[in-house]
C-alpha cells in the first residue's frame, strides 16, 4: 500500500492591511483607471529566451539570471553558481518585496513556483513576450502586483480534475486586483528522475499534492511513496539539486529539460482531460466590450433565509445569462449570525461568500440590470473583473 508524506509548508506572507470596499455602482465608474503612480523596483528575474517553445514541446533555451540584488542561498531548492554553470533565478519571497527596483520595458508577469512550473507556461501563453517572474507563494504574486513590482500575475483558479484552488479565491477578496483575462492550459504530467535512474530504482516520488492525486493509478501500480511539496517544478529541481537516486518527481516536460532530468514516462495522469484555468490579474481593470465573448466574475454574500440563493441566481436566469461557475467560501472574520436553540450554543447558520462567473460583459445592459437587481438584497457585492473568455486550450 502506498503512503503519503507531507512536508511542512513555507511561512506565508503576513496578511496585508487591505479591506474590502463598498458595493460597486453599476455604471462604468468601477472601471476608472487608477492614478499613475509607477514605482520601479528591481526583482530577481529571468529572461526566458524563446518563450514560444517553453511549454511542453520544442527546445528550451536556458534563461539568463539577472541578479539585481544579492540574495542568500538558504533555500534547499535553489541552485548556486558553484553547483551549476547556469544558475537559475531564485523565486521571489516576501522578504524580497521591500528592497527591489524594476528596469526594462518588457511586461513583467508573476507566477507561483520556479522555472518549469505549469504556471510559467500559462504566463507565457497569456503574455507571449513577457518576462516571467517566479514567486514563492500565491500571496507573494498578489502582493508583487499590488506593490508595482510586476505588471501582471497569472495564477491557477480551478482544475478540471482537482476542482477549485480555494486559496486564490480567498486572495481575490483580500487584495484589490482585477481579473483582466483567463487562460486554459492542458496539464500533461511526466515521471522524471536523474540520469541513470530507472523506474525500478525508485522508492518515492515528489510533487504537488494535486499532481500526485491526478496520477494516483500510475503511482499506485509502481508502489511509490508520495511526498507532497509546494509545486511540480520545485520537486524536479529538488531531486536534481540533491542528485537523488531513489526518488523521482511528477513534473512537466519543460521542467525535465530545464533541470537536466530523464523522462521515465509521459502522460501519466489518470485522465487525459486534465485542464487548469488560470486568471490574469492586474492593478487596473480593462474596459468591457460587446464585440467579442466576455466573462464577468463577481463575489457576493446574502442574508440567511429560505430561497435567498435561488432568488440571487434567478436575477441571471430571467435575463438569459449563463452561469459558468459558482463557488462558496466561508465568510472569514465575521461573527456567526444565528445560534441554535440548544444549550451548547452551536451555530445554526454559517455566513458564506458566493463567487460566480457568468457569460456576459459588464458593457451588456443585461449584466448591469442583473447586478442592479442582485444589489437590492445582497449584503455585499463586488465585481472582480469583466474580461475576454478563453475558448482555446494549449
Amino acid at each position: 500500500m502506498s503512503t503519503t508524506i507531507v512536508r511542512s509548508p513555507k511561512l506565508p506572507l503576513p496578511p496585508p492591511e487591505t479591506t474590502t470596499s463598498n458595493l460597486p455602482s453599476l455604471n462604468h465608474s468601477f472601471f476608472t483607471p487608477l492614478p499613475k503612480r509607477r514605482r520601479c523596483i528591481s526583482i530577481y528575474a529571468c529572461t526566458a529566451g524563446d518563450q514560444s517553445n517553453s511549454a511542453f514541446g520544442g527546445e528550451i533555451k536556458k534563461g539568463q539570471a539577472i541578479e539585481l540584488n544579492k540574495v542568500s542561498d538558504e533555500n534547499p531548492y535553489e541552485f548556486n553558481a558553484k553547483d551549476s554553470p547556469n544558475p537559475l533565478p531564485r523565486p521571489l519571497t516576501s522578504a524580497d518585496l521591500s528592497n527591489m527596483a524594476s528596469e526594462g520595458s518588457r511586461l513583467r508577469v508573476a507566477y507561483q513556483g520556479v522555472r518549469g512550473a505549469y504556471s510559467e507556461s500559462a504566463a507565457e501563453k497569456a503574455y507571449p513576450n513577457c518576462e516571467a517572474v517566479p514567486c514563492e507563494q500565491f500571496d507573494t504574486a498578489f502582493e508583487a502586483v499590488e506593490r508595482w513590482l510586476v505588471d501582471r500575475a497569472v495564477l491557477p483558479i480551478e482544475n478540471s480534475l482537482g476542482g477549485s484552488i480555494h486559496r486564490n479565491y480567498d486572495l481575490l477578496l483580500r487584495y484589490r486586483l482585477h481579473i483582466v483575462g483567463e487562460v486554459k492550459l492542458a496539464i500533461r504530467h511526466c515521471l522524471v528522475a536523474n540520469n541513470g535512474v530507472k523506474i525500478e530504482d525508485l522508492k518515492r516520488v515528489l510533487s504537488h499534492p494535486q499532481a500526485l492525486a491526478q496520477c494516483e493509478n500510475t503511482l499506485t501500480k509502481l508502489g511509490l511513496v508520495r511526498e507532497a511539496v509546494d509545486d511540480t517544478a520545485g520537486a524536479a529541481k529538488y531531486i536534481a539539486f540533491n542528485k537523488l537516486k531513489d526518488a523521482g518527481a511528477v513534473a512537466s516536460l519543460a521542467a525535465s529539460r530545464i533541470y537536466g532530468l530523464n523522462v521515465l514516462a509521459q502522460d501519466i495522469q489518470d485522465d487525459s482531460d486534465n485542464v487548469t484555468r488560470f486568471l490574469m490579474l492586474a492593478r487596473e481593470p480593462i474596459i468591457p466590450r460587446t464585440d467579442k465573448p466576455f466573462k464577468t466574475s463577481i463575489v457576493f454574500s446574502l442574508d440567511e433565509g429560505p430561497g435567498v440563493l435561488f432568488k440571487a441566481l434567478a436575477v441571471f436566469a430571467m435575463r438569459n445569462i449563463n452561469l459558468t461557475k459558482i463557488e462558496s467560501r466561508p465568510l472569514q472574520k465575521q461573527a456567526l449570525r444565528v445560534l441554535d436553540d440548544s444549550i451548547d450554543g452551536f451555530p445554526k447558520y454559517f455566513p458564506y461568500l458566493f463567487y460566480v462567473d457568468f457569460e456576459a460583459s459588464m458593457a451588456d445592459q443585461r449584466a448591469q440590470n442583473a447586478l442592479g437587481h442582485l444589489k437590492e438584497f445582497a449584503t455585499f457585492l463586488r465585481v472582480l473583473g469583466s474580461y475576454p473568455s478563453d475558448s482555446g486550450i494549449a
